[in-house]
């Protein structure tokens, strides 16, 4: 991890994307989309709406990536260090 940045979440040492977070906010970050993920799955059945429910996840998904993508290292691709 850069010591200038404060990154939450590091970059993956192999392939593109971040790793599990390193500062508290990530964590918050991950158990608060953990946490959504959860209720989406116990309120929105797959069976009995799949659109809704997969618009939901790829939404709640796609604000996960904004924030690793804002406050993680700047991700490309690595084949390790």
């Amino acid at each position: 991890m850069d010591g200038q940045k404060n990154y939450w979440f590091p970059a993956k040492r192999y392939g593109w994307g971040w790793g599990l977070p390193v500062r508290w906010q990530g964590w918050v970050c991950l158990a608060v989309y953990a946490a959504c993920v959860a209720l989406v799955i116990r309120f929105l059945r797959p069976a009995a709406d799949p659109i809704v429910f997969g618009i939901s996840l790829a939404l709640l998904t796609l604000g996960l990536m904004a924030v690793c993508w804002l406050k993680g290292e700047p991700p490309r691709w690595r084949s390790g260090d």
